[in-house]
């Protein structure tokens, strides 16, 4: 599998396992949505666990040369090292499938959900938890390496230390920022191990593999232009939110002032850097009202710079951001994959104009010498959007949720024509440098 060549351009789209599959009883996010947590339990989904082979077919009818997926670690390790190799043979399933359609797969090993086990350890406030989760990345790299170039460790974890440990909207439910800093260095850890893991897989015999993270990158601005106040409080929030995971993976160690100063590797673990964008937060330097200590974000309409446009959820579409957070990129020197950029959009024509913007904002960062790999839209399908349950709906391909049944939107052509011109002109630059 390992010998094909890999797209000059690698563009498709995402999804993540419990968000699609189904019935994942077996993780904390389906405990917290049975306990009452949230409004809309995930239930069915879009029942992909059953509906892949169909869906993934709707992949090569779009041309899509990437697809990005996660598998499900309370599937695979329901009990504490007890693994499930049904499911390990499903996920080989989809890998097979996705080759035999001439589909590069990405693969993640975590997408925000936890099997029970762990979370009933303490989850990642468990002085353990990156130990657990190189445990289940070695029995998941080594089953799967021979179909499987590129790795996410871990999705967003910034995200997903601020949701479940600063606002409270996300399992575990906390609402603590010093929980949520204990928390960190554990997810560092964590992807420190995994990496290591996946590489010690591949190393006998050699074998081509990249490993990265998909860190969510927003823009940010001052609320108040003229407020140094405001300025700086940007400056924290860009530091803690943007770089501070991708910094210490770059430089082998985590610096959090004050806290701790843990050196991790000798070298850096990433091999190139995802990046997930959405949107902008207009910064307010208060440490008062907001969920944590760096400033309070506000994506108010009324502002003066605001773009006037927002997707379903009220997040400010800002295209602009996604060439000034790739830009920021330079720095590290290592390519990069665009693996999540999506809207909510309550009209496909929005959704249009969106993804044609967008892939813009991309080519604009690469011709100012961003080594990009590709462009992944969020989502292929519509699903559930955690907290947000079945409202916001994000896919190229629409679901019946009551019938199951999809639909191509015409914003899917959009993405697949854009894409198509973009790697075209990609060819052309290559074969004029040739010659």
């Amino acid at each position: 599998m390992n010998s094909r060549p890999i797209p000059k351009l690698m563009w498709g789209a995402a999804t993540a396992a419990h968000q699609v599959e189904g019935n994942n009883t077996n993780n904390d996010w389906w405990a917290f949505e049975q306990a009452g947590r949230v409004r809309f339990p995930s239930a069915l989904a879009c029942d992909q666990y059953n509906r892949f082979r169909e869906d993934f077919a709707l992949l090569a009818k779009l041309g899509h040369n990437t697809h990005r997926f996660s598998v499900e670690w309370s599937r695979i390790e329901p009990r504490e090292n007890e693994w499930n190799e049904a499911a390990l043979d499903h996920y080989e399933e989809m890998l097979l499938e996705l080759h035999r359609l001439g589909i590069e797969p990405v693969v993640t090993l975590h997408h925000f959900t936890n099997p029970i086990w762990f979370a009933d350890k303490g989850g990642w406030l468990n002085p353990e938890a990156a130990a657990y989760f190189a445990r289940f990345t070695r029995k998941v790299a080594e089953r799967l390496k021979e179909h499987v170039r590129f790795w996410i460790t871990i999705n967003e974890p910034m995200v997903f230390l601020y949701h479940g440990y600063c606002t409270g909207l996300w399992p575990p439910g906390e609402k603590s920022f010093a929980s949520a800093v204990k928390v960190l260095p554990n997810l560092v850890r964590a992807h420190v191990a995994a990496y290591r893991e996946i590489h010690a897989c591949y190393e006998n015999p050699r074998r081509e593999v990249w490993v990265s993270i998909s860190k969510h990158m927003s823009a940010f601005s001052p609320f108040d232009p003229k407020s140094l106040k405001d300025r700086f409080f940007v400056f924290l929030r860009d530091w803690f939110f943007n770089h501070l995971f991708l910094e210490a993976l770059m430089k082998g160690f985590l610096f959090f002032p004050g806290l701790y100063c843990e050196f991790l590797s000798s070298g850096p673990t990433l091999d190139y850097i995802g990046v997930n964008y959405y949107s902008r937060y207009f910064i307010k330097g208060t440490t008062k009202g907001g969920s944590t200590p760096l400033g309070v974000d506000s994506q108010d309409p009324s502002h003066p710079e605001h773009t006037k446009e927002q997707n379903f959820m009220g997040w400010e579409v800002y295209p602009d951001g996604l060439t000034k957070v790739l830009l920021s990129l330079k720095k590290y020197k290592r390519p990069v994959l665009i693996s999540e950029n999506g809207i909510c959009a309550s009209t496909d024509p929005q959704r249009e104009s969106f993804i044609q913007r967008h892939v813009e904002a991309v080519q604009k960062a690469q011709r100012a010498g961003v080594p990009i790999w590709g462009y992944l839209y969020w989502s292929f399908l519509d699903n559930f959007e955690w907290a947000e349950g079945y409202g916001p709906r994000f896919g190229i391909v629409e679901v019946n949720y009551e019938t199951q049944e999809r639909k191509i939107r015409p914003s899917a052509y959009v993405l697949s024509e854009a894409c198509r011109k973009w790697n075209e002109q990609i060819l052309q630059s290559t074969d004029q440098n040739r010659s």
